[in-house]
């Protein structure tokens, strides 16, 4: 793929189009921060909610490099908790801190006041948010009696939510669990993550069987490269059967008391 200079707050990023998918070049973006690439990959690739994946892109020199590369999500998210007294650039130090307050302030909005909208955003994209939204309802429409009623309502809700810039409310105990989303919280690093997802995935789907009787129904699963995969369908309830399986592969050591 192609590297391109991406506009990004009245500055450029290096970038490539992966699908749908943007996903930025890290090591460029650090090195016009002057922050550490390999730390800052280290800090990726521990963390719960970066996508880290290795690209073959094309430089402005023609030449082919196998690239770091991170989604425009996890871009975002990282840029909001940057340590920015170890910038070394005052116009990177301006832009952070700049990106950091507008990130703060979304946030706020989007937790106590129902919901957050890009005052910047035009006719156009606000026509393409309500076609996607109304796409995106219809579809669970069609998947009545294909999917477990509990994950689909919360789909619905938080789709309808989305679009009308707002917060859904959803029952805690209904919203659906990834297995892949509650062995992030771990803390696991994507290499660790690729190793016990299967053996943690076959534990929980026969703890499952075992408590209920029946196999645990299937959710599509949208993955970053844009494919859906139907994985197992587990909520918010099932947590603490997660949490079963989870102390079984990662018994916590006991403290022995000596006298």
């Amino acid at each position: 793929m192609q590297l391109q200079a991406i506009p990004f707050h009245g500055t450029t990023i290096s970038a490539a189009k992966d699908g749908d998918t943007v996903r930025v070049a890290l090591r460029p973006a650090c090195e016009a921060m002057g922050l550490d690439f390999s730390s800052q990959r280290k800090r990726l690739d521990r963390t719960p909610w970066a996508v880290v994946v290795m690209m073959t892109t094309t430089g402005s020199d023609g030449k082919t490099y196998e690239m770091v590369t991170i989604d425009r999500r996890t871009f975002t998210m990282w840029l909001a908790t940057i340590d920015t007294t170890r910038l070394k650039s005052d116009r990177a130090r301006h832009l952070v801190e700049a990106f950091q307050r507008e990130a703060a302030d979304v946030l706020d909005n989007y937790f106590h006041n129902g919901g957050a909208i890009n005052p910047n955003a035009t006719e156009h994209q606000m026509r393409a948010l309500m076609f996607q939204t109304q796409a995106q309802m219809e579809l669970c429409q069609a998947a009545k009696g294909l999917i477990h009623p509990d994950h689909l309502e919360a789909k619905a809700r938080i789709i309808l939510a989305r679009g009308l810039g707002e917060h859904a409310a959803l029952d805690p105990n209904r919203a659906p669990l990834y297995t892949k989303d509650y062995l992030k919280e771990k803390g696991l690093s994507t290499k660790n993550l690729r190793s016990i997802s299967p053996t943690f995935g076959k534990r929980l789907k026969a703890a499952y069987i075992e408590k209920h009787g029946i196999e645990p129904e299937k959710r599509p699963m949208n993955l970053t490269n844009g494919q859906v995969k139907h994985v197992n369908a587990y909520t918010e309830a099932d947590r603490p059967l997660m949490d079963a399986v989870w102390e079984i592969l990662n018994p916590t050591p006991h403290l022995t008391v000596v006298a």
